[in-house]
């Protein structure tokens, strides 16, 4: 008897150890051309696939048969069958496509074009191009609201965020923020736009109705420059209560107090750390370092880095299947 419940003890503190679910992340390599594979259950790197040049912005459709990948230097979005693990269809971007954001039908892709100033709209079920939108120099950030009415796109070098109306597909606000705008991302309940800035060193505060910034958040850790502080990947939880910020080389994440906009904790990272997203039950949130050549994984609710797992040579986009 004793035996038996002593195993019973022994696999419940396993089960307990182990995520809930396991899933499944893609990370793009930029320099190594190349799509790690990660088991969340493992906390390993399961495969590697082979993609075109510079892969950044990565993302799974909606369904979760594909992960796309925006192959800069290639100037294509590539698509990878989730089942073979290959690649087997290329999407219609414009040149050196970075970062790109679905509509919530997961029918529509929103693409920004670094090198020519645009945003390609493609067609997902006809995997075709349906127009253009000019926007200002280096777009990235991409993000659309939570109703779905609005499309923002970054431009670092004209240092705005973009009001895109999606049924008209014209640019009906544009708003300063500081230099160097990577990432933008709405709270769920669409009160707030979060736009990250890397030369700037802040998240902007931007009211959505209005247009105007409401507020910057900052960031101080002792013993670093301000130029080391570089923010660049945001991910806000479900509950819109706490906000993870990556801040570049200065390896480490915040951890934002949503309705205060305070910094309540500093986590340290790898190198570099660039871009992040949450496992679906977001007991985790998972983070690239390019300059380490790994990812971190923090336990959301213990607020800690519990793991490091080794990928490919300057990871830079993570995604997390459905």
């Amino acid at each position: 008897m004793w035996r038996c419940c002593l195993l019973s003890l022994s696999v419940a503190c396993v089960t307990a150890a182990s995520p809930a679910f396991a899933y499944t992340a893609y990370v793009s390599n930029e320099k190594g051309n190349t799509v790690s594979v990660i088991d969340t259950d493992k906390w390993a790197v399961t495969a590697t696939i082979k993609v075109g040049q510079r892969p950044r912005g990565i993302e799974f459709t909606h369904d979760g048969k594909f992960v796309m990948v925006a192959v800069g230097d290639d100037d294509t979005i590539q698509m990878i069958d989730t089942k073979t693990l290959k690649v087997v269809d290329t999407l219609p971007s414009g040149p050196d496509p970075e970062l790109f954001t679905q509509d919530a039908a997961g029918k529509v892709l929103y693409v920004a074009n670094e090198n020519d100033n645009t945003v390609t709209i493609i067609d997902l079920e006809k995997r075709s191009r349906l127009g253009d939108i000019q926007v200002g120099v280096e777009p990235e950030g991409m993000t659309i609201s939570p109703d779905g009415k609005i499309l923002i796109n970054t431009s670092e070098t004209t240092n705005m965020a973009h009001f895109i109306d999606t049924s008209t597909r014209q640019v009906v606000a544009n708003v300063l923020v500081d230099s160097r705008p990577r990432f933008a991302e709405f709270k769920h309940d669409g009160s707030e736009l979060w736009v990250s800035s890397e030369i700037g060193g802040t998240v902007s505060i931007i009211d959505p109705v209005k247009h105007v910034v409401t507020g910057k958040i900052t960031f101080n850790i002792p013993g670093l420059r301000s130029e080391a502080i570089q923010a660049v990947g945001i991910g806000i939880t479900r509950d819109d209560k706490t906000a993870f910020v990556a801040l570049g080389p200065a390896n480490r994440v915040a951890i934002v107090d949503t309705a205060t906009h305070a910094v309540t904790k500093y986590l340290l990272v790898g190198q570099r750390v660039w871009h992040m997203a949450f496992t679906p039950d977001e007991k985790f949130l998972l983070v690239t370092n390019g300059v380490s050549n790994d990812v971190s994984v923090i336990d959301v609710g213990a607020q800690k880095v519990i793991k490091t797992i080794q990928v490919g040579e300057l990871p830079w986009g993570v995604t997390i299947s459905p």
